[in-house]
């Protein structure tokens, strides 16, 4: 299951850097409820160690200050930034637990026969293709979480298995990830209640519904009243 979860955020990223560069319109839900509803999802987080970790290293990065050439639709923008912030903060803390130190090369003194070939297991173990590296180029999301992926199944790496524990945290940050990815692209069905703040003229509590491609509208529990994007729809 986390594996196939790994996999799909994965295949839907192309999607977001498509969605990316794409104009962002909204008439519905009005303005306040769009805000209330965003604040949700922020605090709707599956692992917030996880998360909240990732958008402290956010808020720190330097490259979110000044202009950008293009337009960004910035709802995507930072689902994408958050996402993979997350996906690289959950393969670091597993590297830094399983992961072994790389075999050191031979001392000056070895025999020169033996030297050349500890040298080259040491050099091939360096650069082992599923090694974790946290210096130079990071990684982009889809490695990170083929990585996450080959670790789940026990794809053979320079480190030990994961433990359940660790098997668990992994799922919860794929599960929140691709909630998100997909809540980003409008693929998944959602509800979600808004609180007191934001209640119907009768007093109810409205319940927004939309996702999958459908337009979303809102419901009074209380007085039966819908809205969409035309307006009410009935009372």
């Amino acid at each position: 299951m986390t594996a196939t979860t790994l996999r799909t955020i994965a295949t839907l990223w192309p999607a977001l850097d498509d969605a990316l560069a794409a104009p962002t319109q909204h008439s519905w839900p009005p303005v306040e409820l769009r805000s209330y509803l965003a604040a949700m999802e922020r605090l709707d987080i599956d692992d917030p160690t996880a998360y909240n970790t990732a958008r402290r290293q956010l808020e720190r990065s330097p490259d979110q200050i000044g202009q950008r050439p293009i337009p960004l639709n910035l709802g995507i923008h930072d689902t994408m930034r958050l996402v993979e912030a997350a996906l690289h903060e959950t393969c670091d803390q597993i590297a830094a637990a399983n992961q072994r130190e790389p075999i050191t090369p031979a001392p000056a003194e070895w025999p020169t026969r033996d030297r050349i070939r500890r040298n080259k297991l040491a050099n091939a173990d360096l650069h082992h293709p599923h090694r974790w590296h946290y210096t130079g180029r990071r990684p982009g999301a889809v490695h990170a979480a083929l990585w996450l992926c080959a670790r789940v199944e026990g794809i053979g790496w320079p480190g030990r298995p994961l433990t359940d524990v660790q098997r668990a945290h992994v799922a919860s940050v794929a599960a929140g990830a691709l909630h998100r990815i997909e809540a980003a692209l409008d693929l998944a069905d959602g509800s979600r209640e808004l609180s007191s703040a934001h209640p119907c003229p009768c007093g109810g509590t409205i319940q927004v519904h939309g996702g999958a491609g459908a337009l979303p509208v809102a419901r009074c529990k209380q007085c039966g009243a819908i809205w969409s994007e035309r307006g009410v729809v009935a009372a």
